[in-house]
């Protein structure tokens, strides 16, 4: 068996055992499901409960879209104005740092506050996530640009815009793409954190809060189906951004290529 194969093959099996388990270890035990439910139970659940915890599901995926997007772009224009200014960049990539390593659980709150939509406050709060490894990643990409090729644009007479965009850019794109990556799962992170803050129940609640309310009502087979969803949502995500990667680089980047 060849590494492409044992690349899907023993995380399913390894699935398949620790799930196996988990559901002989709670009928051995007589676990109550109020306790620990096993996995048919929360497959079961998931199925019965699908009406309540797929619009949520919906509303968390709108949020986390919206905010990977805007994080994109907003992300990457600033680090072309960083490339092109160095003092720009000195003025301003402290405050994103600032932005980054300041836990979103504690500026949730405030935004909640000073934020009378609560849907924008979700999406401010997911795209303060989302945004850093996008801005620093396209940065780096940028300006690590080899210096002998940017002469040679400069011998050519390029001009600065066509220099960034073919040669700049290719440049950045793969590290611009593990940057997207990251954030993909950050995104759909910060619009969980937001949805535990807010804590808005409705027609507009995530998946956070349904499993608040799971929570409250100790209905743990829901809750645990709720956090299967988010977890299967993130995967999906990561692959979709995976594959955005794999199509974009595999015919000229090695990071891209099958390893045998």
């Amino acid at each position: 068996m060849n590494i492409s194969s044992l690349r899907y093959a023993l995380p399913v099996a390894i699935g398949c055992a620790t799930l196996a388990g988990w559901e002989a270890l709670v009928r051995l035990q007589e676990i109550p499901p109020y306790i620990l439910p096993g996995p048919l139970l929360i497959g079961q659940t998931l199925f019965s409960d699908w009406p309540i915890l797929a619009p949520s599901l919906l509303v968390t995926l709108k949020i986390t879209a919206m905010a990977l997007l805007v994080a994109t772009v907003g992300g990457v224009l600033l680090s072309v104005l960083f490339a092109q200014s160095r003092i720009v960049e000195l003025a301003l990539f402290p405050y994103a740092v600032i932005l980054q390593v300041t836990p979103i659980v504690a500026i949730a709150p405030l935004i909640l506050i000073y934020v009378d939509d609560t849907t924008v406050a979700l999406l401010i709060c997911a795209w303060i996530v989302a945004f850093f490894p996008i801005l620093s990643n396209t940065t780096l990409g940028l300006v690590s640009t080899d210096r002998n090729l940017l002469d040679l644009f400069r011998l050519y007479g390029a001009s600065r815009f066509r220099t960034l965009i073919w040669l700049r850019f290719p440049n950045a794109l793969p590290l611009f793409l593990g940057g997207l990556r990251i954030a993909g799962g950050l995104s759909l992170i910060g619009a969980v954190v937001a949805e535990f803050a807010a804590g808005s129940a409705g027609a507009g609640s995530g998946l956070a809060y349904r499993i608040l309310e799971a929570g409250y009502r100790l209905n743990i087979p829901r809750m645990y189906a709720a956090l299967v969803l988010i977890a299967v949502a993130g995967i999906l995500i990561f692959l979709a951004l995976a594959a955005l990667n794999h199509l974009a680089l595999r015919h000229w980047h090695d990071s891209a290529r099958e390893t045998e």
